[in-house]
């Protein structure tokens, strides 16, 4: 699986790059405006909604529990220093996809038990689309963290994240991830529905993905 996360561009708005990702088969959309109002996110939200609604593709919004809850989007992507998940889940509901964020094994594994439905794992290495970055896990940091929390027991679908690219995609998903979340390289690419179909291609094609 593949998710995009928008992030502001000097070349096209977030609705553009929403459009060019759904069109290029992207069916799960994070949207992230770290520095925005919640007005400018829900403003954002109006215009993205139908889009999704209309190509049955999920929309989460990054930190914005309530907005999520008035909004009625598929759900929400909590990082370390955001609402607690299980706090996100009393509000929500119990149909809300709740997504949090991790870099390390121990940080996956205290989710054991814990009502929530994927962990975003990185970062893969340096992206200049998040502040204050984690050090970067590489190849081998995936494969050994994968291997730990899944002999704790925890199968939580852990998504690999955190400057991406299309020839990253098959030696990534080798690790044992179950999925991807890209931005920058799908914003930055000559054609990003092109690339992102590219991607949904490579994903597809991988045996018991």
């Amino acid at each position: 699986m593949l998710q995009f996360i928008t992030h502001p561009s000097e070349k096209y708005s977030i609705a553009e790059e929403v459009q060019m990702a759904i069109e290029g088969g992207c069916r799960w959309i994070q949207l992230r405006m770290k520095d925005a109002s919640d007005e400018e996110v829900r403003n954002v939200a109006l215009e993205i909604i139908p889009m999704c609604q209309e190509t049955d593709t999920f929309l989460i919004i990054d930190d914005r529990v309530e907005l999520v809850n008035e909004l009625r989007v598929s759900g929400v992507h909590l990082g370390k220093e955001d609402m607690d998940p299980m706090q996100a889940r009393e509000i929500l509901g119990p149909h809300a996809i709740i997504g949090v964020t991790a870099n390390t094994a121990a940080d996956i594994i205290k989710f054991k038990g814990k009502d929530v439905d994927y962990v975003g794992l990185g970062p893969f290495r340096f992206t200049t689309t998040k502040k204050n970055l984690a050090p970067e896990i590489g190849l081998e940091g995936y494969t050994e963290i994968v291997k730990d929390v899944r002999a704790a027991g925890v199968e939580l679908p852990i998504v690999a994240i955190g400057g991406i690219t299309e020839d990253d995609v098959k030696p990534l998903m080798a690790t044992g991830v179950n999925g991807i979340a890209m931005s920058g390289a799908i914003i930055g690419a000559d054609d990003p529905m092109l690339y992102t179909s590219s991607v949904m291609e490579k994903l597809l094609g991988i045996p018991g993905k």
